[in-house]
């Protein structure tokens, strides 16, 4: 795969990951009581959601990319950035739609299902991914060929192999949303306290 090709399959796997985003505050803020749409929303939303992590495997198009451009400028200021910057805010994506899907269970009581669940959508992601990168089925196969995916992607997972690389995929995905949510929340409770502290100080002065 060329530079110019991976790079551009790069964006739409980062454009595919972004729907995720409208589709989670799309079910936080459903109010109505049609809940066939709603599942049918939460099941798109589960669909698209293996494409944020997937982002990460794409680190081995970079490393042909290196191989194959001459230009250690083009290397150092366009590919890596870009590739970084992609793969990063497909991951930050990931972790974002996760977060809110906690505070939607606290939000109906449910906040002891948060860490069972964040689990759970980390297997999934990882079976998700191996689908992904080594059988090569996409999200839209769901919908063009479920049978298909689904036997062929069952049957191969019941190799020792298959088996061995979705368990390291899953601890990956587990350490790295761990890390990721504690950043995130972070910077979010800081800038919240900024945003206190400016708005009781322009109270004071008012």
């Amino acid at each position: 795969m060329s530079a110019v090709l991976s790079i551009s399959f790069l964006k739409l796997l980062l454009f595919s990951t972004l729907v995720i985003l409208p589709l989670m505050i799309w079910m936080l803020r459903s109010r109505s009581g049609n809940r066939f749409a709603w599942w049918l929303g939460f099941l798109a939303f589960i669909g698209f959601l293996p494409n944020a992590p997937y982002l990460l495997t794409d680190v081995i198009h970079l490393i042909d990319d290196i191989r194959t451009i001459n230009s250690v400028w083009m290397i150092t200021l366009v590919v890596i950035p870009l590739y970084i910057l992609v793969i990063s805010a497909g991951f930050e994506a990931y972790v974002i739609s996760l977060i809110n899907l906690g505070y939607y269970l606290e939000q109906r009581g449910k906040g002891e299902w948060v860490l069972t669940t964040e689990l759970i959508i980390h297997a999934l992601s990882a079976v998700g991914i191996y689908w992904g990168r080594f059988l090569r089925f996409n999200t839209w196969d769901f919908i063009t060929q479920p049978d298909h995916l689904l036997t062929k992607g069952v049957e191969e997972l019941l190799g020792k192999q298959p088996l061995l690389i979705i368990a390291i995929t899953f601890i990956v995905l587990t350490s790295l949303h761990w890390l990721g949510k504690r950043i995130t929340l972070s910077v979010i409770e800081e800038t919240r306290g900024r945003m206190i502290t400016r708005s009781r100080s322009a109270k004071t002065h008012s």
